[in-house]
């Protein structure tokens, strides 16, 4: 039986530690957020009213195209991030903190509107969650250069978005990890806690296949 599992979090959280993690336990294909592809996201982080709408069309884009390549994969994958995340979460933060003005992102959510109506949707979502407090010593020990200027501000209101998002999401059953008291990446138990919790989830009869 062929599944589609996507990762969703915050930046820092974990998610695609956890995604080559499943890869490797469960030999799923894995689909990474495109992030060191995207051309815009150094100048985004220096520069976010100039460079927002850029840089979340290159995001939406590339997600998209996953979303799509995974129903019609031929065997069970794993995406780090859903596509439902760039326009929920991101984009809409962005507008709301003034650093995407309402001409583009209305022009950007028509899109992603027009399009995610289309897209079947996965067969679970697994929200990772952690207080910003992790995230943003997560973000530090990674040393990303363009992620160290990211606002403490910029992740609360991230990180209340999505406990809004996913609280009305209904297109596929969620399953929510605390990301604050597991670990796991260096704890094996904590890794089959997770891994047996989504197989569980996948099994049971709410959960619809894609073919």
């Amino acid at each position: 039986m062929k599944h589609f599992v996507a990762i969703a979090g915050n930046i820092g959280v974990g998610k695609s530690s956890l995604t080559r993690l499943l890869e490797a336990r469960l030999g799923w294909e894995p689909f990474y957020e495109a992030v060191q592809d995207n051309p815009y996201l150094s100048n985004f982080y220096e520069d976010m009213e100039r460079w927002a709408f850029h840089s979340q069309i290159f995001f939406l884009s590339r997600r998209l195209q996953h979303h799509r390549q995974i129903c019609s994969h031929p065997v069970s994958a794993i995406q780090d991030r859903s596509v439902y995340e760039d326009a929920e979460i991101f984009a809409q933060t962005l507008f709301l903190q003034g650093k995407m003005d309402r001409r583009d992102y209305t022009v950007y959510r028509d899109l992603y509107d027009s399009v995610s109506a289309f897209l079947p949707p996965p067969n679970l979502i697994v929200y990772l969650r952690a207080n910003v407090d992790t995230l943003l010593g997560r973000i530090a020990r990674r040393g990303r250069e363009f992620e160290q200027g990211i606002s403490r501000s910029y992740l609360e209101q991230l990180n209340e978005l999505y406990d809004s998002w996913i609280e009305q999401f209904e297109l596929c059953p969620v399953l929510t990890i605390a990301a604050d008291e597991i670990d796991f990446v260096a704890q094996e138990t904590d890794l089959s806690f997770i891994t047996g919790q989504i197989l569980e989830q996948l099994h049971r009869e709410n959960v619809m296949h894609i073919a």
